[in-house]
């Protein structure tokens, strides 16, 4: 005699339930997710805080002059019709009152950019193309003390500008003696004493970058004949093009922004870069506030161009030789 058992049915009030706790990765995950939302929250107040200055700036240049002494600028998001294009007309067409010249003339606002830009492009083309063939020298020559000069260089990154400067103002006047050309009050002597300051840092970026090329490759390109200037033409500078535009960011950006060796070189030169003309506006603070805060976002819109033109290297060319 057989039994025969009958096939058990599945259905969901037989099926059991099993519950599982909650793991420890689970919770981490829950608390890491809240724990990153509320470090963007604290770093997106922090940011605002950082831009709060130049954002007020902003709305200040884009004010009528006479309500800097009656309001706040952030009176300006009730009262929309504030916000004029005045400040910029005046300022580039000049003729404001006695103390503002022109926009091209000696000391004007478009004659302080144009002299900017005669000082800041020289220099950052020179820092970058001496820099350049310095490092491809000292990783690919074959000559002896190549450390030696490299340390050199290094140790001169440490030498502050403020200690310098009145040393080489001597050097130009004793170069002027010697050759009968001083470069003391010439946009050239503040244009050489950048590229000085700025060789020391340049060398070591793109030094520490072609660290990173092959050897081999150099080698290759001397059995087949080449020169050094075509091998440093053809091969090296298109691959180092990251780290070249990392250093022309950095240069023009010091030297666009630099205050102090243009006001002790330049002397009575009557053109002055764009520093220098809202230095001048600060002797009258409370009748000019409006020349600053407009000749401030002035200068800020050239180097922000050209930082966000050569962006895409920046990272690569800060990571230079950071990873083998």
């Amino acid at each position: 005699m057989t039994m025969t058992t009958a096939p058990l049915e599945l259905t969901p009030e037989t099926i059991p339930t099993v519950t599982v706790p909650p793991g420890p990765t689970r919770g981490f995950l829950k608390r890491f997710r809240l724990g990153r939302n509320v470090l963007n929250i604290v770093m997106a107040l922090i940011a605002a805080l950082w831009l709060l200055p130049s954002f007020s700036m902003l709305v200040i240049s884009f004010r009528q002059a006479g309500l800097f002494e009656q309001s706040g600028w952030w009176n300006v998001f009730v009262h929309i019709s504030q916000l004029t294009l005045t400040n910029y007309k005046q300022l580039f067409s000049g003729g404001v009152g006695s103390t503002v010249p022109s926009g091209m003339a000696a000391g004007g606002a478009l004659d302080s950019v144009r002299t900017s830009l005669e000082i800041t492009v020289p220099a950052t083309l020179l820092v970058v193309i001496v820099s350049a063939m310095a490092a491809y020298s000292l990783v690919f020559g074959r000559w002896k003390g190549r450390n030696t000069v490299f340390l050199t260089c290094v140790g001169l990154m440490v030498v502050p500008l403020q200690v310098a400067i009145l040393p080489v103002v001597q050097g130009f006047h004793s170069l002027g003696n010697l050759t009968g050309w001083n470069p003391y009050g010439t946009i050239e002597g503040v244009v050489i004493f950048h590229v000085a300051f700025g060789l020391p840092f340049g060398i070591f970026l793109m030094r520490n970058f072609y660290l990173g090329i092959p050897k081999d490759l150099i080698e290759a390109g001397r059995v087949d004949g080449a020169g050094e200037f075509t091998l440093f033409r053809r091969v090296v500078v298109p691959i180092g093009v990251a780290a070249a535009a990392s250093l022309a960011i950095f240069q023009f950006i010091w030297t666009w922004n630099d205050l102090l060796v243009a006001l002790v070189i330049l002397g009575a030169d009557p053109h002055v870069p764009i520093t220098l003309f809202i230095y001048g506006q600060e002797r009258t603070l409370a009748a000019n506030f409006w020349i600053i805060s407009t000749g401030s976002m002035v200068s800020i819109i050239i180097p922000l161009a050209v930082f966000l033109g050569f962006q895409r290297y920046f990272v690569r060319g800060m990571l230079a030789g950071a990873v083998k």
